[in-house]
Formats: structure tokens, C-alpha cells, sequence
């Protein structure tokens, strides 16, 4: 009597899966964790007298924050800098993400550039773009000359 393996369609996916794994932690030990670049989440909305945009910065102060318009483009840069931390413990692991970031939103026509307003209350940052408002413009019949 022979012993026929059964075929296992899932035994090569799992291995190549296992050394995809041993590939990233290797290339995550590699990268220095001061170089990680620190990349807020955004939220976006729109209302009908202006436009919000809404950033998480937490641990960010508000001197450590840029906001920059040119050619109808907003940019939001700055950097989340490591807190200064005391060891106690014989062992010590820093998780939290930290470095500059930088987030660029090209703004619709109806962006009223010059009333841009923000603040930055409890880590997030909000950011205010009133809208221009809208001139109804009726047709109009040229007479020819």
C-alpha cells in the first residue's frame, strides 16, 4: 500500500507569505527609526460658505507647524520631534512615530486664499478656507457694430 500526500493548494502561498515576513522584518531592522517620516492623518469637508480641513497632530506644538498657500496650493509641514524620555526599567522601546511631515491639497477656484484661517486646539489642526462668493453673472447680448 502506498501513501499518497494529499495536495495542499494553500502549503506554497504560506511559505511564500512566511518569507515575505522574514524580508520586511529584516529591511525594518535595517531602517533607522529617526528617518521614518511622520504622516498625519487628514479629514476634509465641505460646507457651503467654506472649506475645513482637519489634521491629527498629536504631540505636535503649534510652533512646530507650517502652513504656506502659493499657486492655489496649501501646504502643511512641520515636525513631531521625540519627547525626551527617562529610562527606569532595564528594558526600553520607543513606538511612537515621530520626523517631519509635510501634506500638500490644491485648493477648487472658489478658494478665498487671502481669509485662510487655523487653530490648533488638543492636537488637531483646523484650517478654514472661505469660499469667494459667487457673482451671478447674466447673459448678456453684444450689439454689433
Amino acid at each position: 500500500m502506498n501513501i499518497v500526500r494529499a495536495y495542499n493548494p494553500f502549503a506554497e502561498l504560506e511559505e511564500l507569505r512566511e518569507q515575505f515576513s522574514r524580508i520586511l522584518n529584516s529591511v525594518q531592522q535595517d531602517i533607522p527609526t529617526k528617518d521614518i517620516a511622520f504622516v498625519p492623518t487628514v479629514n476634509t469637508r465641505e460646507a457651503d460658505d467654506a472649506y475645513y480641513i482637519e489634521v491629527d497632530l498629536p504631540g505636535v506644538e503649534k510652533g512646530d507647524i507650517n502652513i504656506n498657500v502659493d499657486d492655489n496650493t496649501l501646504t502643511i509641514s512641520g515636525e513631531r520631534k521625540l519627547k525626551k524620555e527617562h529610562k527606569d526599567a532595564e528594558f526600553y522601546k520607543v513606538e511612537s512615530v515621530y520626523g517631519k511631515f509635510e501634506r500638500s491639497f490644491s485648493l477648487p477656484e472658489d478658494a478665498d486664499t487671502d481669509n485662510i484661517e487655523a487653530s490648533h486646539k488638543n492636537g488637531v489642526l483646523e484650517i478654514k478656507i472661505p469660499k469667494v462668493a459667487k457673482v451671478e453673472k447674466t447673459p448678456k447680448k453684444i450689439e454689433i457694430k
